[in-house]
């Protein structure tokens, strides 16, 4: 699937990956929640995170927004599961219904919360990811 970035996009790409040596997918400026969500090569969260988060807090100083980083994966339930971090899900269902790709996923009643956000922005974020990269229509939370 391609994925088209705008000027400001690519500008933190090229910072990110000179900042932290990972290699990022995808970046997604959500000027709504002034955060910016970096989709990274599966492997490389260390290497963008950085020893205690320095990497992380050190970008988020020279540009005063939060960052948010996801991993890749083929896997489109592994990737879901990746942008709801830390939150745990126990069970993601992929199914097609009205020519629509769905999915559906299961966490405990304690992490209902955590899973969508505050607003709804954690489960706006990765059903904004899973239609970029996996083409999925929607996420249920069940």
């Amino acid at each position: 699937m391609t994925v088209i970035l705008d000027t400001d996009g690519m500008r933190y790409i090229a910072l990110f990956e000179s900042s932290t040596g990972a290699t990022v997918r995808d970046c997604i400026v959500d000027r709504e929640n002034d955060r910016l969500i970096f989709v990274i090569k599966q492997g490389e969260m260390g290497l963008a995170i950085g020893k205690r988060g320095e990497n992380i807090n050190r970008l988020r100083d020279m540009i005063d927004k939060q960052i948010e980083v996801v991993e890749y994966s083929d896997d489109v339930s592994e990737f879901i599961c990746n942008g709801f971090q830390p939150a745990p899900i126990k069970n993601v269902k992929i199914i097609e219904k009205n020519e629509r790709q769905l999915a559906y996923i299961e966490v405990s009643k304690k992490d209902k919360g955590l899973v969508i956000g505050k607003n709804g922005r954690n489960i706006q974020k990765v059903k904004t990811l899973a239609n970029r990269h996996h083409n999925i229509d929607d996420i249920l939370v069940v």
